[in-house]
């Protein structure tokens, strides 16, 4: 199952997939969009099975309503990826009362896998994959203000929300494993990739991404089939170990084919890892099958 699967990374990722045999799930906030979508790939992939699924990660109410259709459908599923997500240039509170975009790209990913997760875990092998950012490592965790009610800037915004998709991905990993969990988390980005979320940023950057200008930027920029293969390589190398993080390579990691790579020094602090998912529960109400891991003391 793949979120936000209907347009750039998220599509490519699950029209690849579904050209090796996988049976596909679009979950996607516009049910139009998703069809859509699915028919596209029917039509390049004649023998695949697409489903489709209203999923809006802003909406507590659509997020549990989603998980209980996954679930009356799919007894077991071996792949999530949580792909969606997104960035308010404005101040924006969901109808549960959170800063959207900490809600699209942490709150509604982290209350979707919480209650889909024994599908998972019934499965060996099994994968949670979470897509961050580079720019997580301009992010910065503000516990006393997760919403942004003392000011609102849509960089910052964003930065926090994809280190939080880090550090769910790296605490998830660590009580799986304490449970003997058959599942794995695992973290991936794109790099920057010519996608229509570049619509909703400033003109300079939405200018740089026209067509006209990629011999000119074929160094910053990649095509969202190549942004997409480090999700994919998240998903099905048959190597990959719990808490990896595949992104590509290259220059300030914008562009490449996959390979493993670190994250900031702030994403592996345990102690804000365990405080951001205890955050994430009250603000929820969503609690995993699987508690918290001991960590020794080194």
């Amino acid at each position: 199952m793949i979120t936000g699967a209907n347009t750039g990374i998220g599509f490519e990722t699950a029209k690849l997939l579904a050209e090796h045999g996988a049976t596909v799930i679009l979950a996607c906030r516009n049910a139009g969009k998703a069809a859509e979508a699915a028919a596209r790939i029917t039509a390049s992939v004649p023998d695949s099975t697409v489903h489709t699924l209203q999923l809006d990660l802003a909406s507590l109410p659509s997020v549990r309503s989603a998980a209980e259709q996954l679930r009356a459908g799919h007894p077991r599923v071996d792949l999530l990826i949580n792909n969606a997500g997104g960035v308010r240039p404005r101040y924006a509170v969901t109808e549960d009362g959170f800063e959207s975009t900490f809600a699209t790209n942490h709150l509604g990913p982290f209350a979707f896998t919480g209650l889909v997760l024994d599908r998972l875990l019934a499965v060996p092998g099994s994968r949670v994959v979470t897509v961050s950012s580079i720019g997580h490592r301009r992010g910065a965790v503000d516990f006393d203000d997760l919403n942004f009610t003392r000011g609102y800037r849509y960089t910052h915004a964003y930065f926090q929300a994809k280190l939080a998709n880090l550090m769910f991905t790296y605490e998830l990993q660590r009580r799986l494993a304490a449970a003997g969990a058959p599942t794995v988390a695992v973290a991936a980005h794109p790099g920057n990739a010519r996608t229509e979320f570049g619509r909703e940023m400033p003109l300079p950057v939405r200018v740089l991404m026209r067509p006209q200008f990629r011999m000119l930027t074929w160094w910053l920029m990649q095509s969202p089939q190549v942004a997409a293969l480090a999700a994919v390589r998240a998903a099905v190398d048959p190597d990959v170990r719990g808490g990896d993080y595949y992104g590509p390579p290259g220059r300030a990691q914008f562009t490449g084919h996959p390979a493993r790579v670190q994250s900031s020094a702030a994403s592996y602090d345990i102690a804000a890892q365990r405080r951001l998912w205890q955050e994430s529960e009250r603000l929820t109400g969503v609690t995993y099958p699987v508690g918290a891991a001991r960590v020794v003391p080194s």
